[in-house]
């Protein structure tokens, strides 16, 4: 591979001259062979934003520190999308465009100097992505440190086979839109041994809104190996989903403060369908809420409109979402604060063959208040168990929940309930295992805490 030294283009690691003019002419000369890495060696060099091409790898030594131009003026404004909107903004600070083997590898550092834009720009439209490679095939992404991103961290739109490997982001915990890793639209992507730790979601799989002029479904999705603090999610799925999400796998992973663990979101009105997603041997911990499907979000244009939040049946159409075959098994969550899972279907519409197995959850003493889901007349809730309403097809074997006050289950309007093997160890004396209204064809066997 040839290697194209930025510093032999001019470039200076001094942490404060402006290096872009060297990148450019480095990605330049790279291009008229084929291809290539441009170096960047130890030291702190600052750039405005880098178009790579294909073939291609931007590769940082360790020691290096790449920092970008906090001057908006140096980032120019291309097409792009924004929630599968075609529109124009900011330039991501590292992107390509419609371009094959792309690479940015190193065990150097990436700092997006993220105050400049949080303190200048409060919309997350506004802002630039830090990553975001747009239509291309084969991307790796592997073992960089990445800070203080402006917006969304690594954000590969329609790309295919897409790698993200030991990398390390961090965010401060009240940046603004500051997700670590968000897939596309996106086809065969794995994300292994990475530690996250931002401001929003810390991994968030998307496919677009319903205004969206293409409709392209994410898929294929393995998350393993990984650490997740801080954020509103550890693996968050919408509400950004009308291309549909489906076959997820999330496996061997550790969240901890995350606001909520596994989420899943969306509206009347924003169509698409998630399916197909096993998430097991995990831990959580000081999670809200571990687990949240919630068919009334809203948050975002339009989202306090009647339609989203009447509890009323609806027209059954192509703008009705649909969760189905969701399973979990084998995870383990301490201190979780608000519900031990919350889960709320549309009538219309339920949530469909959703189950939990030698699942253990434990509430946390002393407790605050907290909204598991964002949802229109819905009041703070802590230290419940799950609560489940709309749903077909629901099954917890082997679950167990602690520290929590009355029923372990409060389910309403639930056809087909299969309750066996599950244990509950209230700190509400007296309480039920489970309460039930609306409930169809229920399979119950109690073992302890009725």
């Amino acid at each position: 591979m040839s290697c194209f030294n930025i510093t032999a283009y001019g470039a200076v690691a001094d942490g404060k001259t402006d290096s872009t003019q060297a990148f450019q002419a480095a990605i330049a000369a790279a291009v008229q062979t084929g291809g290539g890495a441009i170096y960047v060696p130890s030291g702190v060099f600052v750039c405005g934003p880098i178009h790579l091409q294909s073939n291609m790898t931007l590769y940082l030594e360790a020691g290096a520190v790449l920092k970008f131009a906090t001057d908006h003026e140096k980032h120019p404004v291309i097409p792009y999308f924004f929630q599968g909107v075609e529109t124009e903004l900011f330039a991501p600070l590292i992107y390509a465009v419609d371009a094959e083997n792309i690479t940015i590898a190193g065990r150097g550092v990436l700092d997006g100097q993220g105050q400049y834009w949080w303190s200048r720009f409060p919309g997350d439209f506004q802002r630039p992505r830090f990553i975001c490679p747009i239509r291309c095939q084969n991307v790796l992404i592997d073992g960089v440190k990445i800070i203080n991103s402006p917006c969304w961290t690594i954000n590969p739109i329609l790309c295919e086979n897409v790698t993200v490997n030991q990398v390390t982001i961090v965010n401060p915990a009240d940046s603004p839109n500051t997700d670590g890793i968000d897939p596309e639209s996106c086809k065969n992507v794995h994300i292994s041994n990475c530690h996250i730790d931002v401001g929003d979601d810390c991994i968030a799989i998307k496919s677009g809104v319903e205004k969206a002029k293409y409709r392209v479904a994410c898929e294929n999705i393995t998350i393993t190996n990984c650490t997740m603090v801080h954020g509103h999610g550890g693996v968050v799925i919408g509400s950004e989903m009308s291309g549909g999400v489906r076959n997820v796998v999330i496996t061997n992973c550790v969240f901890e403060g995350t606001d909520r663990g596994i989420r899943i979101k969306s509206r009347r009105g924003r169509g698409g369908i998630v399916e197909d997603l096993r998430v097991s041997n995990i831990i959580m911990k000081g999670v809200m809420t571990p687990f949240v499907m919630n068919m009334y979000y809203h948050c975002g244009e339009g989202g306090k409109e009647p339609e989203v939040w009447d509890k009323n049946p609806h027209p059954v159409n192509e703008k009705t979402p649909v969760f189905r075959r969701i399973h979990f098994s084998d995870i383990t969550v301490r201190e979780a604060t608000a519900a031990a899972g919350f889960l709320y279907g549309l009538p219309e519409q339920p949530v469909e063959e959703i189950s939990f197995q030698n699942v253990s959850v434990h509430l946390a003493e002393g407790a605050e208040p907290g909204l598991p889901a964002m949802m229109c007349h819905l009041e703070p809730m802590k230290n419940q168990g799950f609560y489940c309403n709309n749903v077909k097809n629901l099954a917890f074997r082997q679950v167990k929940v602690s520290g929590h006050e009355g029923p372990a289950f409060t389910l309403e309007n639930v056809e087909g309930l299969v309750l066996t093997g599950c244990q509950a160890e209230p700190v509400t004396p007296g309480a039920p295992l489970y309460k039930l209204s609306g409930v169809k064809g229920a399979q119950l066997e109690q073992v302890n805490g009725s």
